[in-house]
């Protein structure tokens, strides 16, 4: 969608309804802090009132009891401002903060159910911010915005009202100003519409950058990209300041025109009240002139105030726009499978897959496989073969274009997504570890899994005495993305988290790739403890740890084409003998 087209119209009422329809379940706050704004409207608006009165009656008989009576009813009124104001604060930053929470809860639930291919094209630091920032701009809407403007819209009706009651004559002239400040008004809206999209889509920007930047430092140092970075960033920066000052010029031209006009109509007030003596207000009826400044300040002062808040209204209302449309994005893998299984004996057969990333591009070509219960089965090719995607595929991360993937029999698509994916286990070359204990990185706050089952898996496997030597042992804190560990003992916790999870069909892809020799055999140690007795699927470069494979699948340009042991593909010469025969050759060198 456009800029243009996110613009639109200058204020989306579909889009207002259905924000508000989140409020659904807080009716009671929402009717508590309508009433709060009437109320405080009306206090606002008894104040000049009571003031006329006090000048008018109270001074010019000089009756004590009455002017005592007159002040006491303007602290009452002044008193109720206060408390009124409090509740509405106070409950219109309850009822956002609730509706933020259920849509970010919404929000970040659709985000785990996308497919894979929806993260493979969307920025990381965009979905942050949409997740975070984007939802604070719609809680404004409640606690900064629409309630405020209805707040205010109720004052300025009330003035006008009481005006033209005390002198309609005097109220004409302070309503011909009026038209000045709404058309400008009016045009201060639509300009800082345009602008704050501009500004949201400078701030998505600026943190999809730095998020990027900052995961990726490890590059930008080791090949010296310091300056262009910071360039880059100084570019981006100031588009997003610059995105930022029209908010300000706007800001800077509409309020002055805006305090120019209350001026002109305070002048006129008093030149026309006071100097022409207009009907029936002389010096001796002080009070209404003085009653009109306080109804001017409650007519003029909101108006402007409306035109900053409805700034915040709209903001909320492009962010809205932004979080909704993620909300309304089908990417998700279908789960209409019904089938429940405890248990899974782990039989696989592909049958005629065929798959591409992107349409009419394919990158499997009709793939066709089984693997028995219990069986250890390698995949091998080049880089790009396809051996990855396989393992996408299994879990469902990607719908495949046509055939059949089977588990024990039964189509995958059978299953529920819950189901078929707890009786997998992946480890992957690039462990990704949170910031957090090693126990919990392990179970992944699984509570079902106690630590007595950690540690005796751990010794099971061979990776007890490791995790015993940090600090804290398995309460040691790896920070994030696991930096405190190395690459071979972030692999060793992904064995742990394989393992204690207990799954049918354990999928090891590239596991040995990066690791250093002594990792490697504590890994080799793992592999062969965990594999055992389980459906086991290995993808590797490293050919010399795949000797013991029951079955080895040769892969290339995302088509099969050997089969067999190590020893009977050695014998073939074909493809595999290749690969072999040449990383043999290559590590005799090195």
């Amino acid at each position: 969608m456009s800029k243009t087209d996110d613009v639109g119209k200058a204020f989306d009422f579909r889009l207002f309804k259905r924000i508000f329809a989140h409020t659904k379940p807080y009716r009671g706050i929402f009717w508590l802090v309508a009433l709060v704004a009437i109320l405080s409207a009306a206090f606002a608006i008894g104040i000049p009132i009571l003031v006329k009165n006090i000048i008018n009656d109270s001074l010019e008989s000089k009756d004590g009891q009455q002017l005592l009576t007159a002040v006491m009813w303007m602290l009452i009124f002044l008193l109720g401002q206060v408390i009124t104001q409090l509740l509405f604060n106070y409950y219109a930053n309850l009822l956002g903060e609730a509706v933020i929470r259920d849509i970010r809860i919404r929000l970040f639930e659709k985000m785990t159910s996308f497919k894979m291919t929806y993260f493979d094209n969307s920025s990381i630091g965009v979905l942050v911010t949409r997740a975070v920032a984007d939802m604070q701009r719609i809680g404004e809407i409640f606690s900064q915005g629409f309630f405020m403007i209805v707040a205010d819209v109720l004052k300025m009706i009330s003035a006008a009202i009481i005006m033209i009651v005390i002198n309609w004559k005097l109220a004409l002239i302070v309503f011909a100003i009026l038209p000045v400040i709404l058309i400008a008004t009016r045009l201060f809206q639509q300009a800082m519409k345009v602008a704050f999209i501009e500004v949201r889509a400078q701030v998505a920007n600026l943190n999809s950058f730095v998020q990027e930047r900052i995961a990726g430092m490890k590059i930008v140092q080791l090949f010296n990209r310091e300056e262009i970075e910071k360039e880059k960033f100084r570019v981006i920066n100031e588009k997003h300041q610059n995105a930022w000052l029209k908010t300000v010029w706007y800001n800077s031209i509409f309020f002055p025109v805006a305090e120019i006009s209350n001026s002109i109509g305070i002048g006129l007030v008093v030149y026309f009240g006071v100097v022409q003596n207009i009907e029936n207000v002389s010096l001796d009826n002080k009070g209404a002139i003085v009653a009109f400044f306080f109804l001017m300040d409650l007519l003029f002062r909101p108006l402007r105030q409306i035109a900053d808040k409805f700034n915040t209204l709209q903001m909320g209302m492009v962010a809205a726009n932004r979080v909704f449309k993620i909300l309304d994005t089908d990417s998700h893998i279908a789960d209409e499978g019904s089938l429940e299984r405890k248990d899974v004996k782990g039989d696989i057969e592909f049958k005629d897959v065929r798959f591409s990333y992107v349409k009419d591009e394919e990158v499997l070509h009709g793939i066709s496989f089984q693997v028995k219960a219990g069986e250890t089965v390698a995949i091998v090719g080049a880089t790009g073969a396809g051996k990855s995607t396989i393992i996408n595929l299994l879990n469902r991360f990607y719908e495949i274009d046509s055939g059949h993937i089977l588990v024990d029999g039964i189509d995958i698509k059978e299953y529920t997504l819950r189901s078929l994916r707890s009786h997998i286990a992946i480890v992957l070359q690039d462990v990704f570890l949170f910031a957090d204990t090693i126990a919990h990185n392990i179970s992944l706050r699984d509570e079902s899994i106690t630590t007595e089952q950690i540690e005796d898996a751990a010794k099971q496997i061979g990776v007890h005495e490791f995790i015993s030597s940090l600090p804290g042992g398995y309460q040691y804190n790896v920070k994030e993305r696991g930096t405190m560990l190395s690459s071979g003992q972030r692999q060793l916790i992904a064995f742990l988290r394989a393992y204690v999870s207990n799954p049918s069909i354990l999928i090891l892809d590239e596991a040995t790739s990066s690791v250093d020799t002594y990792s490697e055999q504590l890994i080799q140690q793992a592999t062969d403890k965990i594999t055992e007795g389980r459906t086991s699927i290995i993808i590797a470069h490293r050919l010399a740890t795949i000797k013991k494979a029951d079955k080895i699948i040769v892969m290339d340009e995302g088509k099969i084409i050997e089969v067999g042991t190590h020893k009977e593909l050695l014998k073939k010469g074909g493809y595999y003998n290749d690969l072999y025969t040449a990383q043999f050759m290559a590590e005799e060198v090195a």
